[in-house]
């Protein structure tokens, strides 16, 4: 399909400063107050911080071609700290925490324990035995309110977050030996966060990471055997087939795979190739503030309880040459089998890395499909 017409959104650049150990911050703020909010001085970090830790050592194993950060000082990060403790939440007058302001809509900053980085580097090579594990980490704060969830944003603010992770994509693609950025959200303690607050985490990687390479071998071989685009069909065939489609836009369509691996697990896929998230057009990052929205208000309407989840964001690897053919999307995953039951990653799974699942693709799209009224790609939400 070929690219939509830009409409582009009031962009404005981030408010940035630094903290007490020279990490860096951004500020992003929501449409309308931003332009003269970003030209406020922001407030400085007060605390006195211990030095950074030095960047980690990666170990590279050739029995499966995959690379192992070693970041012994995140033994040491905070661990599920109580609201009044929690590092995430505005500054106040009794209490300084990593986000020095007193209110802020979308606060980014690098991570205090970073599994990658604060080096970087010019990459690395299987050949190499072990390398620093250079590259950046980035902690990504959704909303000052520490019960806040991102189901439950604002559209204006959903809008805010994906414009903050375009802009993170493409700033972070351009350090030297930055070789993929993922974005991510861990939620629930079921999926191991370590704040509650909500937020999630962007990883700036010094190679490209296995599972995105074996994608782009997919799409490769398809193409060679086929002439074809492989995530052009795999799009075409759920639509043709419709009973595992969850919603759909203009630009966007939410479905669970024919092959889902976890009992809860959604793809959000945008109707054209495009390799990453600073790579959207306005119009299709419009419709996937509001459609990301109603995927995860759908997740959470299937039971009376939050459901723990997995959101990743899969991105083409900078310079990779099959680069043009891939295609950025979501996959959101959850272990949750039932109201009080998860599935965990035993032998099979773990092990092998050949998963039988408890629950049919389609069981699970037409659940999520009953929780919510159709999306209405006219009005960005719910009909």
């Amino acid at each position: 399909m070929s690219a939509p017409a830009i409409h582009p959104e009031p962009e404005t650049e981030p408010q940035r400063m630094h903290l007490a150990d020279g990490r860096e911050l951004l500020y992003f703020f929501d449409a309308g107050e931003a332009p003269a909010r970003s030209r406020a001085t922001p407030p400085a970090d007060t605390r006195r911080l211990p030095p950074r830790p030095q960047t980690p050592r990666m170990r590279y194993d050739p029995l499966l071609g995959e690379w192992v950060s070693y970041a012994e000082h995140r033994q040491r990060r905070t661990h599920l700290p109580p609201a009044s403790e929690c590092p995430l939440c505005p500054s106040g007058p009794e209490r300084a925490t990593e986000i020095p302001a007193r209110a802020y809509d979308v606060a980014v900053f690098e991570n205090r324990f970073p599994a990658f980085g604060p080096g970087t580097g010019s990459g690395v090579h299987a050949a190499q035995a072990d390398a620093p594990a250079a590259g950046r980490c980035e902690v990504v704060a959704f909303a000052p309110q520490h019960d806040a969830s991102f189901a439950g944003l604002t559209l204006e603010r959903a809008r805010t977050v994906i414009r903050a992770w375009a802009h993170r994509t493409a700033e972070l693609s351009r350090i030297q030996g930055v070789a993929q950025v993922f974005i991510f959200e861990n939620r629930g303690a079921e999926i191991g966060v370590t704040l509650h607050h909500p937020h999630g985490q962007i990883y700036a990687y010094p190679f490209a990471t296995p599972r995105t390479l074996r994608q782009l071998e997919s799409v490769q071989a398809y193409r060679a055997e086929t002439g074809g685009d492989l995530f052009g069909d795999l799009l075409a065939r759920e639509l043709e087939e419709g009973n595992r489609v969850v919603a759909r836009g203009r630009w966007w369509t939410a479905y669970v795979p024919y092959a889902a691996r976890m009992p809860l697990e959604v793809h959000l896929v945008p109707h054209r190739n495009v390799p990453d998230l600073a790579s959207l057009t306005g119009d299709e990052r419009e419709e996937l503030s509001a459609l990301y929205l109603d995927v995860l208000r759908r997740i959470e309407g299937l039971y009376p309880t939050p459901t723990p989840y997995i959101a990743a964001w899969y991105q083409a690897p900078v310079e990779h040459p099959g680069r043009n053919s891939y295609r950025m999307h979501l996959q959101v995953t959850s272990p949750r089998r039932a109201e009080n039951k998860l599935k965990y990653l035993a032998g099979s799974e773990a092990a092998m890395g050949a998963f039988i699942a408890d629950v049919s693709p389609e069981e699970t799209a037409a659940r999520l499909r009953q929780t919510l009224p159709p999306f209405d790609a006219r009005g960005g939400g719910t009909a």
